[in-house]
This record gives structure tokens, C-alpha cells and sequence, in this order.
């Protein structure tokens, strides 16, 4: 299970380096700082998906709770919303610490 949490993590934080250089070449080219949205990415990516989440959302029991939230993450950058998702799930698959710690009289 560790294994597949570090790969997913390992190629979500790929992703958000991707984006992150491709959002650097448009902020160069049009000398002011450009970044994709979260829903920008996701709508160009496959439309229906989103509106299937939204609905889904709607039809829940703290279904404005949800959509404020939902609505505030699609707003977030995408290089950012994938980066932090790669790095909670690369952390989450890190060897536990065994750490050992000694009392003075046993040094």
C-alpha cells in the first residue's frame, strides 16, 4: 500500500511541475503572472466529469457547504491542487520513523 501511495504521489507532484512550467512560460511570454485554475484545466480536460461532480455535490445533504468548498479548490491554481495532493499522499507513504529514545542513566 506504501508503494502505490508514493507512486501516486511521485507522479501527482510530476504533474504539478508540468503545470507549474507551463504556466511559467505563460506568465513569461505575457510578462505578467498567468495561472491556470483548477476548473480551467478540468474543463479543458473533460467537461461532462466536472458537471457530474457538481451535480453530485448538489444532491448532497450540506449541498451549499459543499459547493462553496468545491467552488473555492476549483479556483486554486492546478500546478498548487496537485502538488499539495502529491505531497500529502508521497508523506503518507514514507517508512514509519523508529525513532528510540534513551534515559540519561542509560547512556
Amino acid at each position: 500500500m506504501r508503494l502505490v501511495l508514493r507512486i501516486a504521489g511521485t507522479w501527482l507532484i510530476g504533474l504539478a511541475l508540468v503545470l507549474l512550467v507551463v504556466d511559467g512560460t505563460k506568465s513569461l511570454g505575457a510578462n505578467a503572472l498567468v495561472y491556470t485554475s483548477l476548473a480551467k484545466l478540468w474543463t479543458q480536460v473533460h467537461p461532462p466529469s466536472l458537471l457530474a461532480v457538481e451535480a453530485f455535490f448538489e444532491s448532497r445533504f450540506f449541498a451549499d457547504l459543499l459547493d462553496a468548498a468545491l467552488k473555492a479548490v476549483l479556483e486554486y491554481p492546478a500546478f498548487a491542487v496537485f502538488g499539495v495532493a502529491g505531497i500529502v499522499l508521497a508523506l503518507a507513504g514514507r517508512k514509519p520513523r523508529r525513532e528510540r529514545y534513551l534515559r540519561a542513566d542509560q547512556i
